[in-house]
C-alpha cells in the first residue's frame, strides 16, 4: 500500500491518495476538521477494484489539492512495486469475509 498526503485548498487540511494492493484499487481520502480532529468526508476507492486507473484517482484528488504533475506516474510505480505480492492467510480470510469468494461459495458471513 502506498499513501501520499497533500495540503488541500479552501481550508481542507489534508488529501491522501495512494494504491491499496489487497483491494486492487487506488484511493483518495479528503479530510476536514470536525470537533478538533481530521475526519474523512470523501473516501473513494474503499471497495474492491473501485478505481483501477491512477489518472482517475488523480482527477478526483485534484478537485481538492494542488498535486505534482508526476503523481500519476508515481502511483503507477507504487502499483507495479506490489504486483508480485500475494495475500497472506489473514488477508485472504479478511477478503473472503468482506467480499464474495467463488472458491468458498459465500462471503464468510
Amino acid at each position: 500500500m502506498s499513501r501520499h498526503s497533500y495540503t488541500g485548498r479552501n481550508g481542507i487540511p489534508r488529501v491522501d491518495i495512494g494504491w491499496d494492493r489487497p483491494l486492487g484499487t487506488y484511493f483518495v481520502q479528503v479530510f476536514h476538521v470536525q470537533d478538533g480532529e481530521e475526519v474523512a468526508f470523501l473516501w473513494e476507492g474503499a471497495d474492491y477494484s473501485q478505481i483501477t486507473e491512477a489518472a482517475a484517482a488523480v482527477k478526483i484528488a485534484a478537485q481538492y489539492a494542488e498535486l505534482p504533475p508526476s503523481l500519476t506516474a508515481t502511483l503507477e510505480i507504487d502499483r507495479l512495486r506490489t504486483s508480485a505480492q500475494v495475500d497472506g492467510p489473514s488477508q485472504g480470510a479478511a477478503k473472503r469475509w468482506r467480499f464474495y469468494d467463488p472458491k468458498v461459495g459465500h462471503n464468510g458471513r
